[in-house]
């Protein structure tokens, strides 16, 4: 055993998948609060219409997007040879630049664009759902994963 794999974070693929759901879901729901906050500050009719377009287009993520990568993930989780894979390994490796550009881009849409918050909590509030909707699928796999191992199935 080489002394980088002794220092390998590992855990059990229930941990990587309820990690995955768990940080789909913070993520989601993080998103969503920002654009709430935005959302409060125009006028009713015109919240109404932007919570609708954010809706829609979270209900167009979700379908499109995010749950088949979530299936995806689940997935290749379940095909990871080792017993206990590292911990990181609840998203694919090539998926972490993705995620950090996301993360810079959201944060300079938010903080240094003049772009109006108010439009872009439709953007924020579509992907905040899309990934909330999509954390879902993790949990109802484990539930299914941990009901069908309690009827005596193998892991």
């Amino acid at each position: 055993m080489t002394f980088l794999h002794k220092l390998k974070p590992g855990a059990k693929k229930f941990w990587l998948q309820l990690m995955a759901g768990l940080m789909w879901s913070g993520v989601g729901l993080m998103l969503v609060r920002f654009a709430w906050r935005w959302l409060t500050e125009v006028k009713l009719s015109t919240e109404v219409a932007l919570i609708v377009a954010g809706l829609a287009l979270a209900g167009a993520i979700y379908f499109w997007g995010f749950s088949k990568l979530a299936g995806k993930n689940i997935r290749r989780i379940e095909a990871i040879p080792e017993q206990r894979p590292c911990l990181f390994a609840f998203q694919a490796w090539t998926s972490y630049p993705l995620v950090a550009v996301m993360v810079a881009m959201g944060i300079y849409l938010r903080v240094y664009s003049s772009f109006p918050h108010q439009l872009l909590a439709i953007t924020y509030l579509g992907l905040g759902g899309g990934l909330f909707g999509s954390s879902l699928h993790y949990y109802a796999h484990l539930f299914n994963r941990d009901s069908t191992m309690a009827m005596g199935a193998k892991d």
